[in-house]
């Protein structure tokens, strides 16, 4: 599927090369200064590397962890942070 091709480097995209792209993605939408086709193509790209950033986001969530107080308040351990689905 050429859609897949085009967009198979995403995935190697860090979390800020992939939202830096993405948001210059954004303005040259915006501009409306992008032929019928190019928009369309460069949308797909865009929804891929929003999904990309996304995976990327849900990755770090879950493995950010919080530390915990006892009842003094003093540091008792961590626990993994509660990501909401």
């Amino acid at each position: 599927m050429a859609k897949s091709s085009s967009n198979a480097d995403i995935a190697r995209l860090s979390f800020e090369d992939a939202l830096k792209e993405l948001e210059t993605i954004v303005d040259r939408l915006e501009k409306g200064d992008v032929e019928l086709e190019a928009s369309i193509s460069i949308y797909e790209r865009g929804e891929a590397l929003r999904a990309h950033c996304d995976k990327l986001l849900r990755s770090a969530e879950a493995r950010v962890e919080k530390i915990t107080l006892d009842q003094n308040g003093s540091p008792r351990g961590i626990e993994l942070l509660d990501v909401e689905d």
